[in-house]
């Protein structure tokens, strides 16, 4: 009976501290809306500026009668879509193994791990890898120990 009590004491308090985060949460929502909610309706007085002046136009055009007055009111300025820059394409990273076996494919006899080493800049460590990788492609076979062409 006394840990029934314990543990309905302890899930009150869990559910206490809950409702104590959620009133917090949904009063940062809050303030996030109220902030949020002057940038649209700055948005939306610019275009009832705009219909405040046109009204204007047209009364000027009245008095002019005949259909072409009324076609001079009607025809507004053609608005041009201001042409965007396409994004810039990213360039593509030249891999690790890419780089090792365009060094292979170049030379005909074959290459050693300390000439991909002192071309490519990588560490043994880097070599060993890419080349067990390439030989599992089949991109690569070893002519002698230390020595690989491209297949």
């Amino acid at each position: 009976m006394k840990a029934l009590k314990k543990e309905l004491q302890s899930v009150a308090k869990v559910l206490k501290s809950l409702t104590q985060k959620t009133e917090k949460i949904s009063k940062k929502i809050d303030k996030l809306a109220k902030a949020q909610a002057p940038k649209k309706a700055k948005a939306r007085a610019k275009p009832k500026a705009r219909k405040k002046a046109r009204p204007k136009a047209r009364a000027k055009a009245r008095p002019k009668a005949g259909k072409k007055a009324r076609a001079r009111a009607k025809a507004k300025p053609v608005k041009r879509k201001v042409a965007r820059k396409a994004p810039a394409r990213k360039k593509i990273k030249v891999t690790g193994s890419d780089a090792v076996l365009k060094l292979i494919k170049r030379s005909t006899k074959g290459v050693g791990t300390a000439a991909l080493k002192q071309k490519t800049g990588f560490k043994e460590k880097k070599i060993r890898d890419t080349i067990y990788r390439l030989k599992k492609q089949r991109k690569i076979k070893s002519v002698q120990k230390g020595f690989y062409v491209a297949i």
